[in-house]
């Protein structure tokens, strides 16, 4: 069943209708409906264990196949994150990263880098930063959109971040869960811009063993209310589960288990586990959306 026919239309047309202008995050889904192709949107804590370590990583995941990236702005108080990522952001702290100095190491990728970036944390560190301050650098370092998982949709209006985001062309992401009533779906919908994230699974994050056996019904009900672009994330670990989810939604989240690689990793064979891992999980997708193609 389609709401008013708007999941019928091509995605393009559905982001106009809602006023949406085509920045990175657009044009990349543009191009992989194009392709017949479904999104992989990668997560790692900037700072994890350094700086110039997250700039390099940067680089090898838009050469191995990432199409996104989240870039964890690392808190002393992760309360929604598992002990893999809550592990990375105490070592982030612990090397001296702050967001003034995440924002720079945006701009520095930036020079040679394409990925749309969205910086994914917690509230109190924009707070603390300025909330108008944080969007225009944001904006200016060439970052693509936010997500706030302590900021709820009228929280984030009534902050200032949405209208301020919109302004300055900046997409302000929210979460959507298996507890999200309709209430609670029509309201980020109507608020989000980019795509919208929906958390499979309650609780925090962390690699799972197993896809929710209801994803796919909890996934349509909320692809029937939008025409934003739908990704899907927490406990995704390989890439047979990537491309198993790939299939219901726009693009999929990986986070947990590639944050893990720099717990157990340093330097080059860091870069070369990243690259291994995000090239397999990348045609894991891809091979799920073209036999999907192929059984339309």
């Amino acid at each position: 069943m389609k709401t008013d026919g708007i999941a019928e239309r091509p995605l393009a047309g559905r982001l106009r209708e809602l006023g949406y202008d085509m920045g990175r995050i657009a044009e990349t889904f543009k191009e992989l409906r194009k392709k017949g192709d479904k999104g992989l949107v990668t997560f790692i804590t900037a700072g994890d264990p350094d700086l110039d370590t997250t700039a390099e990583i940067i680089r090898e995941l838009e050469a191995s196949g990432a199409d996104f990236l989240e870039l964890g702005i690392p808190f002393s108080d992760p309360m929604a994150d598992g002990p893999t990522i809550q592990l990375a952001s105490e070592r982030a702290l612990a090397g001296g990263a702050t967001l003034a100095r995440i924002l720079e190491t945006v701009r520095t990728v930036r020079k040679d880098t394409r990925i749309p970036i969205i910086l994914m944390g917690y509230y109190n560190p924009v707070f603390a930063y300025g909330t108008e301050r944080f969007v225009a650098d944001a904006v200016d370092a060439g970052v693509d959109g936010v997500i706030l998982v302590d900021l709820p949709p009228e929280e984030a209006a009534a902050e200032g971040l949405t209208p301020l985001a919109r302004e300055k062309g900046l997409d302000v992401i929210f979460l959507l869960a298996p507890t999200s009533d309709e209430g609670r779906i029509g309201k980020v919908v109507k608020s989000g811009r980019g795509f919208l994230y929906y958390v499979s699974v309650t609780g925090v994050t962390g690699a799972r063993k197993e896809v929710s056996a209801s994803l796919d019904r909890e996934v349509e009900r909320v692809r029937n209310a939008t025409g934003l672009p739908l990704v899907v994330g927490f406990g995704i670990s390989d890439p047979g589960q990537a491309g198993a989810v790939a299939v219901l939604g726009d693009g999929v989240v990986v986070g947990s288990a590639l944050v893990k690689l720099f717990e157990q990793y340093r330097g080059n064979e860091l870069k070369q586990r990243v690259r291994g891992f995000v090239s397999g999980l990348k045609a894991g997708i891809s091979s799920a959306a073209a036999r999907e193609k192929n059984e339309l």
